[in-house]
């Protein structure tokens, strides 16, 4: 999907979140959600990214207040720390149950073929002739 197509999907479907249609991202924040704070090396390693990928992944998500990155050093030894911000969660919920109701509206689409949907998806009786 193009960056152009992906910004049209997320216009069409309020509450899906631009940054999060890319996989890699999803993943991402998707495991730095479920933890309290990870070391950027155990994300590294979950995701199989480079150290300048993941970098610059966590810079974008950083950026639109998803993650946050904090620095500093354990026995001498400089280390990066990754977690959800406050709101990260909650807008990755709202992103995946917006998926969610678009997976749920074409396999509903997929078992009615004759139904019609008017623009918000919501299904009307068929037009007969």
């Amino acid at each position: 999907m193009t960056d152009q197509a992906a910004g049209a999907a997320a216009c069409a479907v309020p509450a899906l979140e631009q940054l999060l249609l890319d996989p890699t991202r999803l993943t991402i924040v998707s495991l730095v959600s479920a933890t309290t704070r990870c070391e950027f090396a155990f994300v590294r390693d979950h995701t199989r990214l480079s150290d300048s990928a993941l970098s610059k992944q966590l810079t974008t998500l950083g950026g639109a207040e998803l993650v946050e990155i904090r620095k500093g050093y354990v026995d001498q030894r400089r280390c990066t720390w990754v977690r959800a911000t406050a709101a990260g969660p909650e807008r990755l919920r709202a992103h995946l149950a917006a998926l969610q109701r678009i997976a749920d509206r074409a396999e509903q689409a997929a078992a009615s073929p004759d139904t019609e949907f008017d623009a918000r998806g919501d299904a009307q009786q068929p037009h007969t002739r």
